[in-house]
């Protein structure tokens, strides 16, 4: 009933991009209901019914990245949720609520654009796309050595996010999704900086796998960001 409520009022929010209220919440791990809570209130403001939108007003190149977009969020989710589990630090536990937001933002513009979700039958680490499954199998195999392992893993995943919501972003021009895109990103961002910081309190300096040294260093050394923040000016 809860994801029922949060996506009938994300629908709408999507409908006249007012998206920022739940995305600020990116960094900050705030759960599911608390997102529906803000969104519920944005919604109060947002009186312009969504426009009739089909994904044959996007290309298939868009589809494709809003697809995988979906499962890739939905991997980070199931991978932070197994790894909470396991070793049972909290960073995983508060970033796996916030990668929740962020795949239900991505299925709302699945829904608007009528584009069948690939997640919408799977379990949990179980991903339609083959190389995702692949993916999730050999981060499990990582994450359960034990906590640095696990901590690392989690760094992969968001700098592997931040690479891959740059090349969707590339490909889009659609208001709405480049919104989401650059607000996921700004989480992936907070997300990242957060696995970095319980690294070093191991005493690790991780090594970038996916982006280069230069973009770590900056996006660690900078502070957190409010999420969704400037795209509300």
């Amino acid at each position: 009933m809860q994801r029922k409520l949060f996506l009938r009022y994300l629908g709408a929010a999507l409908g006249t991009l007012a998206l920022t209220p739940v995305l600020t919440a990116c960094g900050g791990g705030n759960d599911l209901a608390a997102a529906s809570a803000q969104l519920a209130t944005s919604t109060a403001v947002a009186t312009t019914a969504s426009s009739a939108t089909t994904a044959a007003s996007l290309s298939i190149e868009e589809i494709a990245g809003l697809k995988f977009m979906r499962e890739e969020e939905k991997l980070a989710h199931d991978v932070y949720v197994a790894l909470y589990s396991l070793w049972g630090a909290n960073v995983f536990y508060q970033i796996s609520l916030s990668e929740t937001t962020h795949t239900e933002v991505i299925l709302a513009l699945l829904t608007k654009y009528d584009i069948e979700d690939p997640g919408a039958t799977t379990a949990l680490g179980e991903f339609a796309d083959p190389e995702l499954q692949t993916l999730y199998n050999t981060l499990m195999t990582l994450g359960q050595v034990n906590l640095i392992e696990a901590l690392k893993v989690g760094a992969l995943i968001e700098e592997t996010d931040i690479r891959d919501i740059h090349e969707k972003l590339a490909i889009t021009n659609a208001a709405d999704i480049v919104m989401v895109y650059t607000s996921l990103l700004c989480g992936s961002r907070n997300h990242l900086r957060a696995f970095n910081d319980n690294l070093i309190k191991q005493g690790v300096t991780y090594v970038p796998q996916v982006i280069s040294q230069e973009e770590w260093d900056a996006i660690a050394n900078a502070p957190a960001e409010t999420c969704g923040g400037a795209l509300n000016r």
